[in-house]
């Protein structure tokens, strides 16, 4: 089966009625969670970006804790875990502040975690690189902001 282009879809969907819309709608979140996460953000949470961001960040803390620090493996495949989820809440969200926002916390939590990330070379290069993509979505943004997140930044790095 050929796949249709998002055209093809927007078109044809503009033909449909309101309930047969909401129908396919339905019939979408049924096949994938994420489907569903997506559409609850946007239906729910669009409208008050504060609080997602909040809630990611407590999704964060509650991955973070569940780490296994017995071997810098373990706490390895934790850490790609907890980035993944909120790589995955910042796509749903598609604005620059709340993917520094949560990228900068992430890396905040990451420096507390014991023992250290600055002893694994594979911790510390997600760190790095997390930090980094933070730095290049700030750019973006306005001088305000990116003022205020620089200044994250820089007691990312003093500490």
């Amino acid at each position: 089966m050929k796949t249709a282009s998002i055209k093809e879809i927007k078109d044809e969907l503009k033909h449909l009625s309101g309930n047969q819309i909401t129908e396919l709608v339905l019939n979408l979140s049924r096949f994938k969670k994420e489907n569903k996460e997506l559409l609850t953000y946007l239906l729910f949470n669009s409208s008050n970006e504060s609080g997602y961001v909040d809630s990611v960040k407590e999704s964060i803390d509650a991955g973070l804790s569940e780490i296994n620090t017995q071997t810098y493996y373990w706490m390895k495949k934790t850490i790609r875990k907890v980035l993944r989820n909120t790589k995955k809440y910042i796509r749903y969200s598609k604005k620059k502040e709340t993917e520094v926002e949560l990228l900068l916390y992430f890396c905040k939590q990451l420096l507390l975690l014991k023992p250290s990330i600055e002893n694994n070379v594979t911790l510390w290069n997600i760190y790095s690189r997390q930090l980094q993509l933070a730095k290049k979505a700030m750019t973006t943004l306005h001088e305000d902001l990116q003022y205020d997140f620089q200044k994250e930044i820089n007691n990312l790095r003093s500490e």
